[in-house]
């Protein structure tokens, strides 16, 4: 539901992005919210799925675990992360996210400003799942 004023998104009816690893979501963005100052989505990670590494050079992120338990790796250096827990990374912190548990992880993200192009917007620094050199 959109109008001039707010959009209202589902999870459900967005499609999962899974380029870098488990199911992402992106509810509100440019496209679907005609956002201006950033974006915001969803992640669930399966207990043995990641998120490879990679960092934001125009965005400053900010995650919330809602379930479950991650370790997030920022700039190499292991973090792990609670359910009920939040984590706010800098412009160009390198991070990974990595569900070592036995349960799903379900996670909220936000990052803002926007970069100029939205290829701009993440930079990847280890090979994508299913992309990796033999």
């Amino acid at each position: 539901m959109a109008s001039e004023r707010m959009t209202r998104i589902a999870a459900k009816d967005v499609a999962s992005n899974r380029r870098r690893g488990g199911d992402l979501r992106t509810l509100l963005s440019p496209v679907t919210a005609k956002a201006t100052a950033g974006f915001m989505g969803v992640l669930t990670l399966e207990p043995g799925e990641v998120v490879t590494e990679h960092y934001h050079p125009y965005s400053e992120e900010f995650l919330y675990l809602v379930s479950g338990e991650i370790l997030a790796r920022i700039d190499g250096e292991p973090v792990p992360l609670a359910a009920g827990e939040a984590l706010h990374l800098q412009i160009n912190a390198r991070h990974r996210l990595e569900n070592h548990g036995t349960e799903p992880a379900f996670m909220v993200f936000q990052l803002g400003p926007l970069a100029p192009r939205p290829e701009l917007g993440h930079v990847d620094t280890e090979p994508l799942p299913g992309q990796e050199q033999a």
